[in-house]
């Protein structure tokens, strides 16, 4: 390698001479552990702090805005902050009717949280927020500890500007602690691999453990690319490497299974239903609808229940395809520096070819780190280009802290490079690439900074010329080049963060930035739900099914609001989660919910709740210590909603899509006869409480309540309707339960 560089720059720094520095704790023989102590520049604590205040300041700016974002996740918090059964289990209610669709890890920081603050939207988000600077420091300090804190800089800052990023770690979905919890695994792994340590590759299975505990099997993603690149460049012998992946195994078995054998030895009829599955069964919801669901669409349960015909292979969530990072809506959460960080993968493995196998130097370190990082990224990005399940925008997430990673340590070895033919160019035909899919992806948001895409293309290709000359003019010249060019290809993801941070983000399909041209978020052709959109054929009955109008946001003539029949949703953002209306932007009317963030209730308030009213509110409240629900209602976002309002418990009859077989018809009625449930609310106000008239219990019959279990949905609601008298409280429609129509007792 050349020595062009002063030392400070070299992102292997104990490599090249360096004044005597004061005595440090001595290091393991044979271990690459020096980088991260011999010779720190001045520079380096003050930029790292300014990395994660700047980082801590974009999460939580404006973070109340989103109210309780999913009000579906927020609801179980709720409930988890005043039961401790809710909390082990994740039910959606403090009755324990029903469990969220996932395992309740992600639950439990927040719900800690709201049991020490109180319940609202900060209290809920501030510990998301939180997890996302701790990602930061965990990836700085990753990549500091072998590449020098200029490539462990760039790495925080990409993470930290990568829109998705900005987006998840301001909300309450389960994501933001996954994609910490993955980190936290590649690090403990690359600090296995310098020194064969045991008790580090044990801490990545604690890791991915927890990380199961998450968000189910997509925790397992990355395990193959990880145990592989172990198993062959642990600097040890091959009986013991096999034998540490083993212990780790075991730990990771029992991090992430304890919970499980305890759900799975409760008897049933004590604990909640398992929500999401058809056989109240955590295993069947891990291997179906969260597991090989995913990969081959056939998620029983879900909306629309089960496989359906789409485009590209990809059922109703959008086409499949080795370009699905890059299309559309998908592009701008994640892609801008996808890449640069595919070219500085290839160019760091031809760099570091020719180190000996062993990760037991500093280049075989290097090539393992690349190897880890880079392994992880593939795997994961070809999982998400071909799986043809549920496919959401802000899953990509999880690929932040790997493009982020692999962009830091790949300028920064072409930097030491730079005075060689070969890394110039190639660090300056990656800025060049980098410029034009910014300007790109910028052109995808029609009237967006129109400005800012021909600066980011003009500065990024002068950058890049720069960067080639740079070795002969100097280095002042060079770093001036580099720093335009840095600036240049952040400036779309910065704009984009900024667009994220200034407006509220609720529902349950979000995307950062601003709305684009022909985008179709995850989800094949159907009408826009809050930056995302539903699948064909999942349209309550008298909602209209024509899909955006191609290259128009929103479907629009010329751009503008798709056009809907009078009551059933407008431009101004009624029925849309989040708030917003076709364009992305926010409704004129009625998008302020109970919490104060955005509101209204599409699909039947499937994706975004319901507007909740005083009037409401206080009927739920009146003699609600007498009942162990409240009210039931069809679907856990409406439940949510009534349930974040009222602060007591709300069952989700049929859980997230209103399709679980839970409870059967039997129970309910037992659980009327018995006196534990007061209303039961049938169709609920949409934004601004304007409910569609003679469409109650619509949500039940059709639409997202038509899974198998819709049945059941169904049954009830049939029942109550022919046995219950309904009157409107607050725009909705509510039936006591405890006044049939006969006036005498309960009906069988």
């Amino acid at each position: 390698m050349t020595t062009a560089v002063p030392p400070m720059d070299s992102p292997f720094p104990e490599r090249a001479p360096t004044a005597p520095a004061a005595p440090t704790a001595p290091t393991a023989p044979g271990s690459a552990a020096g980088a991260a102590t011999a010779g720190r520049p001045r520079w380096e604590r003050p930029a790292y702090v300014a990395l994660l205040l700047a980082t801590a300041v974009l999460l939580l700016w404006n973070l109340g805005a989103s109210g309780y974002a999913n009000s579906f996740y927020s609801a179980a918090v709720q409930a988890g902050s005043e039961s401790w059964k809710a909390f082990f289990f994740g039910s959606s209610d403090a009755g324990n009717s029903i469990t969220v669709d996932k395992p309740p890890a992600a639950l439990w920081p927040m719900a800690l949280s709201v049991r020490l603050f109180g319940l609202g939207g900060w209290q809920i988000l501030v510990p998301q927020a939180l997890m996302g600077v701790a990602t930061t420091a965990v990836l700085h300090a990753a990549v500091r500890r072998h590449f020098g804190p200029a490539a462990a800089l760039i790495s925080g800052t990409v993470f930290a500007l990568t829109p998705v990023a900005a987006l998840m770690f301001r909300f309450n979905n389960p994501d933001a602690l996954l994609t910490l919890l993955l980190t936290v695994t590649v690090y403990c792994v690359l600090r296995a691999l310098d020194g064969a340590h045991t008790k580090w590759l044990v801490w990545a299975g604690v890791a991915v453990g927890f990380a199961f505990l998450t968000k189910t099997l997509q925790a397992f993603v990355i395990l193959p690319p990880l145990a592989l690149v172990y198993a062959v460049c642990a600097p040890t012998r091959l009986r013991r490497r096999l034998g540490q992946l083993l212990l780790a195994g075991a730990a990771m078995v029992v991090a992430g299974g304890w919970w499980v054998a305890i759900v799975e030895l409760w008897p049933a009829s004590s604990r909640p239903y398992i929500g999401g599955s058809q056989n109240n069964s955590f295993l069947e919801l891990t291997l179906g609808y969260n597991g090989l669901g995913r990969i081959n669409g056939n998620e029983t349960g879900s909306v629309g229940g089960g496989a359906r015909p789409g485009g590209g292979g990809g059922g109703g969530w959008g086409e499949t395809g080795i370009d699905r990072l890059f299309s559309a809506n998908i592009g701008g959460q994640i892609s801008w520096l996808l890449p640069a960080a595919l070219v500085m993968l290839v160019t760091g493995l031809v760099i570091t070819w020719r180190a000996r196998r062993a990760a037991d130097s500093l280049e075989g370190m290097a090539r393992a780190a690349f190897l880890v990082w880079g392994g992880a990224l593939l795997v994961t990005a070809l999982v998400f280009s071909y799986m043809q399940g549920i496919f959401h925008e802000y899953y990509t997430v999880a690929l932040a802290p790997f493009v982020a990673a692999l962009v830091g340590m790949g300028v920064a070895m072409l930097w030491e490079e730079r005075g060689g033919k070969a890394a110039a160019l190639t660090l300056s035909g990656t800025l060049a690439l980098t410029a034009w899919w910014s300007y790109v992806l910028l052109g995808r948001s029609a009237g967006y900074l129109p400005w800012l895409r021909w600066t980011v293309l003009a500065a990024g290709l002068a950058a890049a010329a720069g960067l080639l000359v740079g070795a002969r003019l100097g280095r002042r010249f060079a770093l001036g080049a580099a720093g335009l060019g840095l600036a240049a290809a952040l400036a779309g993801p910065l704009a984009y963060c900024l667009t994220t941070v200034d407006s509220p983000r609720g529902g349950s399909i979000v995307t950062a930035g601003p709305a684009v041209s022909g985008g179709r978020g995850g989800m094949g052709m159907g009408m826009r739900f809050g930056g995302g959109e539903l699948p064909p054929g999942a349209f309550p009955q008298g909602m209209p099914q024509g899909g955006p109008q191609q290259g128009q946001p929103g479907g629009g003539a010329q751009g503008g609001p798709r056009q809907f029949p009078r009551g059933q949703g407008a431009a101004a953002g009624q029925g849309f989660p989040g708030g917003q209306g076709a364009l992305g932007g926010r409704g004129a009317r009625g998008t302020e919910n109970f919490a104060g963030g955005p509101g209204g209730g599409g699909m039947g308030g499937l994706l975004g709740g319901t507007k909740v009213g005083t009037e409401a509110t206080s009927a739920l409240r009146k003699d609600a210590g007498k009942y162990t629900w409240a009210a039931a209602a069809v679907g856990a976002q409406n439940a949510a909603s009534y349930q974040l309002a009222s602060g007591e418990p709300v069952m989700p009859i049929g859980g997230f899509n209103g399709s679980d077989p839970s409870p059967t018809l039997a129970q309910f009625q037992e659980y009327v006869r018995s006196g534990r449930i007061h209303y039961f609310i049938g169709e609920g106000a949409r934004a601004g409480g304007e409910g569609q008239t003679g469409q109650t219990g619509q949500t039940a019959r059709g639409g997202p309540g038509a899974g198998p279990g819709g049945g059941t949905s169904s049954a009830i609601t049939s029942w109550i309707q022919a046995n219950y008298r309904s009157t409107t409280v607050g725009g909705a429609t509510f039936y006591d339960l405890t006044a049939p129509l006969n006036g005498t007792s309960a009906p069988s």
